[in-house]
C-alpha cells in the first residue's frame, strides 16, 4: 500500500529567480515530488528575503544575478536573519567556478548547482543541503577560493577556537579542507565513516561553523591548509 508523506515531513522549497519561464519549470518540477513542498517565488533577491521571511523554507534556490538586490546580497542576509538552523540557500549558476557563486558561499550559501544540470541532480542537490551536506566537491569550492580569493582575508588570524581541536580532529580538518569525503577521510586514517562524521562533527561545534562549506572557506580564509 502506498502512503501519502505527511505534509509537516516534506521539505519546504523556495526559489528566487529573475526568469518566469524557470521559475514555472522549477516549481513543476518540485511539485512533482512527494517528499518536497514549493511554497513561493521571487523575482529579485529584495523579494526572495521577504518571501524567505515570510514562507520559512527549508531550501531556497537562489539565482545569483538579478535586478533590484543580487543573489549575493540576498544570501547573507537570509543567513543572518535565518540562523545556523534556518533555510539553507543553495546557488543556481550558468557557469562553473563562477565568480559569484564563490562569494554567494562566502555569504553562507550551502552549495551551488549549475543551472543546467540534470533535474534528477537538482532534486538530489535540494535533500542533501537539507540533510546539512555538501552537495559538490569540496575541491570545487576550493578551487573557486583559489581563483577570487580576498587576498586580505586569508591573512586573517586564525580564531583561539582553533587551538580547541585535539590532534585527531586537526588532522580529520585538514583532509575535509583539502577536499577528502567521509569515505576517502575514513581510508586514509584507517577509521569508520560513522568515525570520520563524529569527528566533523565536533569540529564545526567548535569553530561554530554552520556546514562543511564553511569549514572548506574557514580553512582558505585562515591560510590553514596544509601543502601536500
Amino acid at each position: 500500500m502506498t502512503t501519502t508523506p505527511n505534509p509537516e515531513a516534506r521539505i519546504r522549497v523556495a526559489l528566487v529567480d529573475d526568469q518566469a519561464l524557470f521559475r514555472t519549470g522549477i516549481r513543476m518540477l518540485i511539485d512533482s515530488q512527494p517528499d518536497l513542498q514549493f511554497v513561493g517565488e521571487a523575482g529579485d533577491g529584495a523579494e526572495g528575503v521577504e518571501l524567505v521571511r515570510r514562507a520559512r523554507p527549508d531550501v531556497v534556490l537562489m539565482d545569483v544575478r538579478m535586478p533590484v538586490m543580487d543573489g549575493i546580497t540576498a544570501t547573507s542576509r537570509i543567513v543572518e536573519q535565518s540562523g545556523t538552523d534556518g533555510a539553507k540557500v543553495l546557488v543556481l549558476t550558468t557557469f562553473d567556478f563562477d565568480e559569484a557563486a564563490a562569494k554567494a558561499i562566502r555569504a553562507g550559501a550551502s552549495g551551488f548547482v549549475l543551472k543546467d544540470a540534470d533535474p534528477e541532480f537538482l532534486l538530489a542537490a535540494i535533500r542533501t543541503v537539507h540533510a546539512g551536506t555538501a552537495v559538490f566537491a569540496a575541491s570545487a569550492t576550493r578551487e573557486l577560493l583559489r581563483r577570487y580569493e580576498d587576498t586580505a582575508s586569508s591573512t586573517a588570524s586564525v580564531p583561539p577556537a582553533f587551538a580547541e581541536l585535539t590532534p585527531r580532529e586537526r588532522e580529520i580538518f585538514d583532509l575535509a579542507a583539502k577536499g577528502l569525503s567521509n569515505s576517502e577521510i575514513a581510508s586514509h586514517e584507517f577509521v569508520s565513516e560513522a568515525t570520520v562524521k563524529t569527528h566533523i562533527s565536533r569540529v564545526l561545534t567548535k569553530l561554530e561553523l554552520r556546514d562543511r562549506v564553511r569549514l572548506v572557506v574557514f580553512a582558505h580564509e585562515h591560510g590553514l591548509v596544509t601543502k601536500d
